[in-house]
């Protein structure tokens, strides 16, 4: 049997403190979660049920079949602006500069918080496509394309935690991370979750086509055997290798 090193065990053993550390924090919070895992629910019943009569998808599918992946990746980008934060109160209040300090590995400290908002993202993953399947959604290509979907989903928001760290700790001012917010939103609705490229103004069809949700949009459409846009560009035609880069 394959031992760790002692700084690989310690690193472990760090990072499984400090993820408990968050999530004993959220435990003493669970509106803020509760919320959280909820917000994005509501989106699908709206966007499934309000507006889905007014969306036409090619060949005449679902819209809700259409409309589960595209939400699952937005899923994926809502509430990781409050790891950024976090990340960032931590830095001002000098918390980050105190686990440092101690004798423990430098990397749990952000790791661990990484690895939290990572657990965060897999309970708000499964209650959406557990909503996703009570309102008629279904994988169709069996158990392992559909298990790689969600891989790729993680993948997308295990990217972004660390970009938000990045910038965090870049940044450290909490004031000045709120404003990262504000761009979850661009790249959540300028992709091709909710509408297809071709119908947006050419520059704009361009950024949503190479957007990196709109990647791991198609490629997760294409893995659950759902209905997409049918689009023949690049970006399209590669959107799981995309995806993973």
């Amino acid at each position: 049997m394959t031992v760790l090193p002692r700084n690989a065990r310690w690193a472990v053993a760090d990072t499984a403190t400090l993820t408990g550390r968050t999530l004993a924090h959220w435990a003493r919070r669970p509106g803020e979660v509760l919320v959280g895992l909820l917000f994005p629910v509501l989106l699908l019943l709206m966007f499934g049920y309000l507006f889905g009569g007014a969306m036409a998808v090619p060949g005449g599918a679902d819209y809700r079949e259409f409309l589960l992946p595209g939400m699952v990746a937005m899923t994926m980008l809502f509430g990781v602006e409050t790891t950024y934060t976090a990340v960032a109160v931590d830095t001002a209040r000098g918390v980050t500069d105190r686990f440092r300090s101690l004798p423990m590995s430098r990397a749990a400290v952000v790791t661990g918080r990484a690895l939290a908002d990572l657990l965060h993202a897999a309970a708000a993953l499964a209650v959406v496509l557990g909503c996703g399947v009570l309102v008629g959604w279904q994988p169709h290509r069996g158990p392992l394309r559909a298990l790689a979907a969600v891989a790729l989903l993680l993948l997308l928001r295990f990217a972004m935690i660390w970009l938000g760290v990045y910038l965090a700790l870049l940044l450290r001012r909490p004031e000045t991370v709120a404003a990262l917010q504000i761009l979850v939103w661009p790249l959540g609705f300028a992709s091709n979750a909710y509408v297809a490229p071709a119908t947006m103004p050419g520059w704009l069809a361009a950024v949503a086509a190479w957007n990196p949700l709109s990647a791991t949009v198609a490629a997760g459409r294409d893995l659950f055997g759902n209905p997409g846009w049918g689009a023949d560009s690049w970006p399209a035609e590669h959107a799981v290798a995309l995806a993973v880069a």
